[in-house]
């Protein structure tokens, strides 16, 4: 008797998947159908696209993010109260029509300071953190890609940086331009101080993307070391610093409030979260209420930048994806 030896027949969809089905065998059982999907894998960024809407996580700190910019730009959508109208007749009232969060010590309605004052505190986080990325990966690109002495020069500068504490380096700084403070010099003292620890993750995430293969097939086809560097490293770098990025915004955004806390921020004539906290202060005995509402939109603000943090970075993070 002869071997039976089951034949295979070959069904191409229209989707690009190769279906193999067997004949049944001798014994009556039919063998298990081998699927094989020839179709383009997705990118890293379509992966993280799918894995990012499937986080509720990340629709709750998005929903947050986007209405704090929507408020900063458009304040005057939300309330048509001005903010530095007040009326000492109405220190520390209660909330009533018109007025949600009630009057300030000095008889400001706190509703129309809390909607105004997220733009200068969100342009700060904003503006500080895309001077910090440019800075910062300028510098950590060139020291990761070209190495040697222009690596050394850069990160011994990078220590020079690092060593001085942000916050202190920038209490310094605005003391000594009492005169000058405005939302670009806080943007500037910051991003001043601000850049070292994306400079030390773009220099890793470049040196550790220069040494892949399709680094040393761009290399074989002649292209230019500027083309491997703006083309093939730096889009595969991409992932760390923007991670960094949206966390580092928050961060940030509370340097400023702590900045204006202090004094030595935003002037009083500027509206801001961190001045608002700091003349809070002094009511927070009899109306705590005073002091929660600002600071409760700075908290949830930065928070929600945290949070988009965390849910980008595990979304990018094939060792997180698989947990």
């Amino acid at each position: 008797m002869s071997d039976h030896i089951p034949s295979a027949r070959v069904d191409r969809t229209r989707r690009g998947q190769v279906h193999y089905v067997s004949d049944i065998d001798e014994t009556g059982l039919g063998a298990v159908d081998a699927v094989a999907d020839d179709s383009a894998p997705s990118s890293m960024w379509g992966e993280a696209w799918k894995n990012l809407r499937r986080r509720p996580l990340f629709w709750i700190s998005a929903a947050i993010i986007l209405l704090a910019v929507v408020v900063s730009l458009f304040p005057s959508l939300f309330t048509s109260q001005d903010p530095r109208f007040c009326e000492l007749g109405n220190s520390l009232a209660a909330a009533g029509p018109g007025h949600p969060f009630g009057f300030d010590k000095q008889g400001c309605d706190i509703y129309s300071r809390v909607v105004h004052g997220a733009r200068a505190s969100v342009s700060v986080g904003i503006f500080t953190t895309i001077a910090v990325v440019l800075i910062g990966g300028a510098l950590g690109s060139l020291a990761g890609f070209l190495g040697g002495w222009v690596d050394a020069l850069v990160s011994r500068i990078t220590d020079i940086f690092f060593a001085v504490p942000l916050l202190l380096a920038a209490i310094v700084i605005m003391q000594m331009l009492k005169s000058h403070r405005n939302v670009w010099m806080v943007v500037i003292v910051l991003a001043a101080f601000g850049w070292t620890q994306i400079a030390r993750i773009t220099r890793g995430a470049v040196m550790s993307a220069k040494n892949e293969e399709f680094v040393t097939a761009a290399r074989a086809t002649g292209s230019s070391r500027w083309r491997i560097l703006t083309s093939h490293i730096l889009p595969n770098a991409m992932a760390p610093i923007i991670v960094y990025a949206t966390v580092a915004l928050g961060t940030f955004i509370v340097a400023e409030a702590s900045l204006s806390f202090l004094g030595i921020g935003l002037p009083p004539s500027i509206v801001s979260w961190g001045g608002d906290i700091s003349t809070a202060q002094v009511s927070l005995r009899t109306q705590p209420m005073v002091l929660f509402y600002p600071a409760m939109a700075l908290a949830l603000t930065v928070l929600s930048f945290i949070m988009m943090g965390d849910a980008v970075r595990e979304a990018l993070d094939p060792k997180a994806r698989k947990k």
